[in-house]
């Protein structure tokens, strides 16, 4: 009965009951920050009192979009993601946007289909990951009234705006450490081959070929999901092929760890006969023992800046930068810094 009373319960019901008009209340609901603070408390308290449930369908005829930024990641499962998503969700807090989340699973269709679904609902905003979308997608989104934020990326191109980071220099960064710290015969493991994978074996491509340490047989990879016992796998691979290897640098940290844990089943000593680099500096890397090298990626900011650069540009405030480059850091362990004590490297 009371589900009953909810639906059949109009805008019309709350507005007589509240003794205003039907477009205050509207307006209590969608622009709350302009209705005096006592009429909102009383309007809301007639809504809770008469169980009343707006149409987001009719708030988007009305408005012309709902207060929904959808969100678009190729993972729920993978910690890089979930980092991004606590960013956004605490810069979304407290504000009148709802955050709607779609899950891509690394599929371009997927991610085509998602974006479909979103637009018919009319959100106020998109917020997407990745640079490489299909040529219908990018279509889509310029024909859209939405605004877009892109993350996890760097381009010449946006839709819209964007923040991230380059993850072909994140990667030529790491890999000219790792000659910097002494180490010759370098390999690269990596997992899943999406578009940021592949960014990043090029960048390691470009650093060991302009040193003239470019060895094909030291680079394994995989299309499969990256876990750490794929990392251990990829790295008696390696040695397998080039059992000389003294470094590597892997697509992530899941992989890292993997390759720490098969070469300490090898009696291989980290770092002094095998160095290893990761990719995002997750908690781990400093846990490990001894602890790994990786480029720390700045994630949870990534999704707080995504979060407040669309919702100022929703609320007729445009940022004063809409590309936005939050950059990377390699963080060298203490593991690293003992051996180039031990080669006499300062």
């Amino acid at each position: 009965m009371k589900n009953k009373r909810n639906k059949s319960t109009t805008i019309a019901d709350v507005a007589r009951e509240a003794g205003v008009s039907a477009m205050t209340v509207s307006r209590a609901l969608r622009e709350p920050d302009r209705v005096s603070g006592k009429s909102l408390k009383h309007i809301r308290a007639v809504i809770d009192r008469l169980g009343y449930v707006p149409d987001p369908a009719a708030q988007a005829l009305a408005a012309g979009r709902t207060n929904v930024i959808g969100v678009i990641v190729p993972s729920v499962t993978n910690n890089v993601f979930a980092d991004v998503m606590r960013g956004l969700y605490n810069a979304a807090e407290g504000t009148r946007w709802q955050v709607q989340f779609g899950n891509s699973r690394y599929s371009p269709l997927e991610e085509e289909s998602l974006i479909r679904t979103f637009l018919s609902q009319r959100p106020a905003g998109l917020i997407i990951s990745g640079i490489d979308q299909s040529d219908q997608t990018r279509n889509l989104l310029r024909e859209s009234a939405c605004r877009i934020v892109q993350i996890m990326e760097t381009t010449d191109r946006p839709l819209d705006m964007l923040v991230g980071f380059s993850h072909l220099e994140g990667a030529r960064a790491a890999t000219r450490h790792l000659i910097q710290m002494g180490y010759s015969r370098i390999g690269f493991l990596g997992a899943r081959l999406d578009p940021r994978t592949q960014r990043r074996l090029e960048g390691f491509r470009d650093v060991v070929r302009e040193a003239g340490l470019l060895d094909t047989n030291r680079i394994v990879t995989t299309p499969q999901p990256s876990t750490v016992t794929l990392g251990g796998m990829l790295m008696a691979d390696l040695l397998s092929r080039a059992p000389d290897t003294d470094a590597i640098f892997c697509n992530n940290d899941d992989l890292a760890l993997g390759a720490l844990f098969e070469c300490q089943r090898r009696g291989l000593s980290v770092p002094s006969d095998i160095g290893i680099c990761g990719f995002n500096d997750f908690e781990m890397m400093a846990s490990a023992v001894p602890p790994i090298t990786s480029v720390r990626t700045h994630r949870q900011e990534m999704g707080n800046k995504a979060m407040r650069m669309i919702v100022d540009a929703l609320e007729d405030r445009e940022p004063a930068e809409k590309y936005v480059d939050l950059g990377f850091e390699v963080i060298a362990t203490s593991g690293t810094q003992r051996f180039l004590a031990a080669q006499g490297i300062e």
